[in-house]
């Protein structure tokens, strides 16, 4: 469902709500699903101190510690779709203030798009069930291929994680059948609580990627920090509700703490009067078409219209100097981001030498047209110039596309931009916010390449995170 991998964390009444939405899965126009309520036995949660086995931590939040009921919870396989409304009403519950989720078939779609992933097969449900039959959490674990120091291996993601508040426990206990059933995972998550679970049970942090923002309109400027004499003097409210983490919605946006606490508000923009802001736009573009003209480069960058063998071939070129990358061959790009996919439609960029792909961009515009977002800029080691044409040629689509925002995750390596190219084209860096990559596998010399991060090549398009952005 909707974490850029993502995980989220809902708090209520000192409880906690394990939740799949995406930092940036965008805000779904969608018709509404109305679930039935679920009737459910109520019994007082209980506490428990700090050290006992049985309870799952707030990741520090409160200081406090998530309360359990009493009935007994089992968690079992998803098998057939026999569960799939029941598990469309978890989704409703873990999200009351988000209308998107009523999009039952939006989720349906992507579980569909997935049968038809090589690896299918090897995907794993599981829901957790009270004796009554309400699903009261779930998990799924995505497979994928990997080249790990030349060996092609298969390791799982987690995704679409959520439970309700009243059974926090069955967190650790969906993550525990997770780490069971594979033999090897790779992770992008930014939640502290889901993090310490995942490591708690075998993961190992290997870094953080990267998150590198670049302005195309100042109607996304934050409202500056203003004493409070002047707020009560101008008659403006002193505080606003923060949108904490929770989504990229227009109008929203997340601060650097990951936790929700309360439902998201939009948060407020800076009042710029209508000529000031056309002004200074029109001197972003000023600006944009400077940078680009200079750094650019006079490489060209062509629109393409699939994956043909060409991105086969650059694949091997970067496994060759790069030991740890997802495989991201010519069939695995047209699944990812084909026609069925859940990003579909998105905008390929490429430059080549003859006919030889030397790097590409996959470019995807949020439905209402404000955030763009860099799924995956991959280019062949040493060609700084292939990265800088392909910026140019990213900074320049979306231009053209209107969007407001550009947003690029990534670790950066020898097939990515580094921080000074992304700095001359006008991004700049985020401290908060961040993916952390985990990763765990069954062989010790594979586990010992793959936790150490200069050995890897990963963009936020590659894996599960990035399946909820629309």
């Amino acid at each position: 469902m909707p974490n850029p991998k993502a995980r989220r964390l809902a708090f209520a009444n000192g409880s906690i709500t394990l939740c799949p939405l995406d930092l940036h899965r965008e805000t779904l126009q969608s018709g509404r699903f109305l679930a039935p309520p679920i009737r459910r036995k109520e019994s007082k949660p209980r506490r428990a101190a700090a050290g006992k086995g049985d309870e799952f931590p707030t990741a520090g939040l409160q200081g406090g510690w998530i309360g359990v009921l009493s009935m007994k919870v089992a968690v079992r396989p998803v098998e057939g779709a026999e569960l799939e409304d029941k598990i469309a009403q978890l989704r409703i519950l873990s999200y009351p203030d988000f209308p998107e989720v009523h999009d039952v078939d939006y989720y349906s779609a992507i579980y569909r798009w997935y049968e038809t992933h090589p690896l299918a097969n090897q995907m794993h449900r599981w829901v957790a069930a009270t004796e009554e039959g309400e699903v009261v959490g779930h998990l799924t674990a995505y497979p994928q291929f990997y080249r790990i120091d030349g060996q092609r291996v298969v390791a799982h993601s987690p995704g679409d994680y959520m439970v309700l508040p009243q059974y926090g426990f069955q967190a650790i206990m969906l993550m525990r059948s997770f780490f069971r059933a594979i033999e090897n995972c790779v992770v992008s998550d930014m939640v502290p609580a889901v993090i310490s679970v995942e490591t708690r049970l075998g993961a190992e942090v290997a870094g953080d990627l990267q998150y590198a923002v670049k302005l195309m309109n100042v109607s996304r400027l934050p409202m500056p920090s203003v004493p409070a004499p002047v707020m009560r003097l101008l008659k403006r409210p002193q505080q606003f509700a923060p949108a904490r983490g929770f989504t990229d919605r227009p109008g929203a946006e997340s601060h650097e703490v990951e936790e929700h606490v309360a439902p998201p508000a939009p948060r407020p923009r800076a009042p710029i009067p209508g000529p000031v802001k056309g002004l200074l736009n029109r001197g972003l573009r000023m600006v944009d078409e400077a940078l680009v003209s200079r750094f650019g480069g006079d490489l060209e960058v062509e629109t393409l219209q699939g994956f043909d063998d060409s991105f086969d071939d650059l694949f091997e070129r970067i496994t060759a100097v790069v030991p740890c990358l997802p495989e991201k061959d010519a069939t695995f790009l047209s699944w990812r981001y084909g026609p069925r996919s859940p990003q579909a439609p998105v905008t390929v960029l490429g430059v080549r030498d003859g006919g030889r792909l030397l790097g590409y961009a996959v470019l995807k515009a949020a439905f209402h047209g404000q955030d763009g977002y860099i799924l995956d800029l991959t280019a062949l080691p040493g060609r700084q110039d292939v990265e800088r044409a392909l910026l140019r040629g990213a900074v320049l689509s979306f231009r053209r596309m209107g969007v407001q925002i550009i947003r690029y995750r990534f670790l950066e390596s020898p097939s990515s931009p580094g921080p000074t190219d992304l700095r001359r084209f006008g991004f700049f860096y985020r401290r908060g916010r961040r993916y952390k990559l985990l990763v765990k596998f069954t062989d010790t010399h594979l586990h010992k390449t793959a936790r150490d991060l200069v050995n890897w090549s990963n963009a936020f398009g590659d894996g599960e995170a990035s399946f909820w952005v629309r």
